[in-house]
């Protein structure tokens, strides 16, 4: 029982906080935390719940080059998470809860599927573009997906922005439920 109240008052805090920001006046509420057994609470966070900030914690920042905090936002009713690194790229990660992979409109010719751990994944660039943007799509379940979204500052390098997005989807993904 006493595990129960912890998780439920770790939702509570993931809920309320906007990307690992406390309200003002109180100490920032840690992105994910280890609950007792090893298990991450976002293991039990079903996508309604999920906050994009939360998905990339400290350590998942430094070793995919973010040094700065994300910002929530909203793209076409979904949560999503913004980090900027000046100069440099951006990523966003958004949480779609009403649209799987299937459900998805993407362009054939520019998706190809990976798996990204044990999930099910698109990546989405197109190369004949040399845009330096490039998407990881991760399904979770039938009727939810987690969009990654890199784009270099320069708009140059494609296949730049596909190893960032990658490595951040790599790092994100873990915390799915």
């Amino acid at each position: 029982m006493n595990s129960r109240l912890v998780a439920l008052g770790f939702l509570v805090l993931l809920t309320v906080s906007a990307c690992g920001q406390g309200a003002a006046g109180q100490a920032p509420v840690p992105s994910m935390t280890t609950l007792r057994g090893g298990a991450s609470a976002a293991a039990t966070v079903p996508p309604a719940v999920l906050d994009p900030c939360a998905l990339l914690g400290p350590q998942d920042r430094s070793t995919a080059g973010i040094a700065v905090l994300g910002v929530a936002k909203e793209i076409n009713g979904a949560r999503a998470c913004d980090w900027t690194v000046p100069a440099t790229f951006g990523v966003t990660i958004t949480v779609d809860e009403r649209n799987g992979l299937k459900d998805l409109e993407v362009a054939r010719k520019t998706a190809t599927r990976i798996k990204v751990g044990d999930r099910e994944a698109l990546k989405v660039a197109d190369a004949n573009a040399a845009d330096g943007t490039c998407a990881i799509l991760l399904g979770m379940g039938e009727k939810a997906s987690v969009q990654i979204d890199v784009s270099n500052t320069n708009f140059t390098d494609t296949p730049l922005a596909c190893e960032r997005a990658v490595k951040v989807a790599g790092l994100a993904e873990p915390k799915l439920p």
